[in-house]
């Protein structure tokens, strides 16, 4: 029974690491990229309508759920010690590295985009994506490595836990 929960534990880390890991990275190579290329109304308006949606159930089991499988991925290796326990510590802190740039950086960007109102109603699109768009772009790379790390981290526990 706690070989099974071990690997479930890790098994479920592994999965919402890499969920976490490519929606980012596809921020990262797709959408923001795409947005840079379109018009202040455009990005603005588009980056308010996904931050109101992105909140929704898969999005939250998968963020959230991230940090306490890993905790326990972490712990059901803890007695064993081990290569497995270093690359879930690994994970971790690549995890919450993550966890906090979203935290203190990404989120209140876009509360502060919301904050700025309908983009009917703002005067100066340029000046709101000025301060939204590099900065945010910086965060989501630095959640993109992060979270992409994590995930090879996980694969290498895997791996080294069947071998």
């Amino acid at each position: 029974m706690t070989e099974t929960i071990r690997i479930a534990a890790l098994a479920g880390a592994t999965l919402t690491t890499g969920l976490v890991a490519g929606l980012f990275f596809a921020f990262t190579c797709a959408v923001m990229p795409g947005l840079a290329a379109t018009d202040d109304r455009t990005l603005v308006g588009t980056m308010q309508s996904i931050n109101r949606r992105i909140l929704n159930g898969w999005f939250l089991s998968a963020f959230l759920g991230a940090l306490p499988l890993l905790a326990a991925a972490v712990a059901t290796h803890f007695t064993r010690g081990g290569p497995v326990l270093l690359w879930t510590v690994a994970a971790l802190a690549c995890h919450l590295v993550t966890f906090g740039v979203t935290i203190r950086l990404n989120v209140p960007l876009n509360d502060r985009l919301e904050a700025a109102g309908p983009v009917d109603r703002i005067a100066d699109l340029g000046e709101v994506r000025a301060w939204f768009e590099a900065a945010w772009v910086r965060g989501n790379l630095v959640r993109t490595i992060s979270s992409v790390a994590a995930f090879v981290c996980l694969i290498a526990a895997l791996l080294t836990e069947r071998g």
